[in-house]
């Protein structure tokens, strides 16, 4: 039996992902994601470059408190926190301090990127770091990006298979599926337990030949679904047909011409309904 559409669009999970509006602070966040129509959201415990401006929920124990007062309040839970990087150099133990704040928000998600050249050690390491998660109730998933040690879906899905963790996933995020020219068809053979969540978002014209230009679009410009030219209809209907969905889509162009954080969370909000209306 096919799935009721409209049982369907309100028992699906939308996640405010914490890069379509970064400028806000976690609490403002939550309550920006509370007025738009979202469930959840994701927390960026770790900033993902070293220039980006960052609020330190690990380190400020008053924000933290702001925030799951803000959580309690609204009703919004956290499904992710993110961005963890397994590097060369990486102390898997070192990460725990940060599980250990994801789980007191509640978190059952963390996004792990691989940025280790030696694909051995990175499976290794992300085998440990599952297992460092499993008491905290969090799931890893492996992002993989064009421009990292985890370029593609066929390179993250070897990765987590050979690390054999059964809390272990791989996170297939629009942009970066576009992106790595990775396939509907090797998608479709992945076991659905690996595919925890999914980021969505859409964008705009060819695959540039520069790695630099495409991070320069991952990070600034992308599309809200639907304003693109993604196939986001057969990557729907090729996921879970339940699976959680992250709003990631930071629009830098409209940030700086003043469009709100929350006027930007409700357009995505508003285009993703749009979009899922066709599947």
């Amino acid at each position: 039996m096919e799935p009721d559409s409209e049982n369907s669009m309100t028992d699906r999970i939308f996640s405010l992902a914490a890069l379509t509006v970064l400028e806000l602070s976690p609490p403002q966040m939550v309550e920006v994601a509370a007025r738009t129509g979202y469930s959840h959201v994701g927390l960026r415990l770790v900033p993902a470059t070293p220039e980006e401006y960052h609020f330190p929920l690990v380190a400020d124990a008053a924000l933290r408190r702001q925030t799951l007062e803000r959580l309690r309040d609204t009703g919004i839970k956290v499904m992710d926190i993110e961005i963890l990087r397994l590097k060369a150099d990486t102390r898997v133990a070192d990460f725990e301090p940060i599980l250990a704040a994801g789980a007191e928000f509640g978190a059952s998600e963390v996004l792990v990127a691989g940025n280790d050249g030696i694909e051995a050690r990175l499976t290794d390491n992300f085998a440990a770091f599952c297992d460092l998660a499993a008491p905290y109730g969090i799931h890893p998933s492996l992002e993989f990006m064009p421009w990292t040690d985890a370029r593609d879906l066929t390179q993250a899905l070897r990765i987590v298979e050979n690390a054999g963790r059964d809390n272990g996933g791989v996170l297939v995020d629009a942009f970066h599926f576009n992106r790595s020219a990775s396939s509907l068809e090797d998608l479709a053979r992945v076991a659905p337990s690996r595919l925890r969540y999914a980021q969505l978002c859409d964008v705009a014209g060819p695959r540039p030949d520069d790695m630099d230009e495409i991070l320069r679009q991952a990070r600034n410009e992308r599309r809200f679904p639907g304003d693109g030219d993604c196939d986001l209809v057969g990557l729907l209907r090729t996921l879970p047909h339940d699976i959680p969905l992250s709003l990631e889509i930071p629009t830098r162009q409209l940030m700086e011409q003043g469009v709100s954080g929350e006027e930007r969370a409700r357009m995505a909000m508003d285009k993703a309904r749009v979009l899922l209306e066709r599947i």
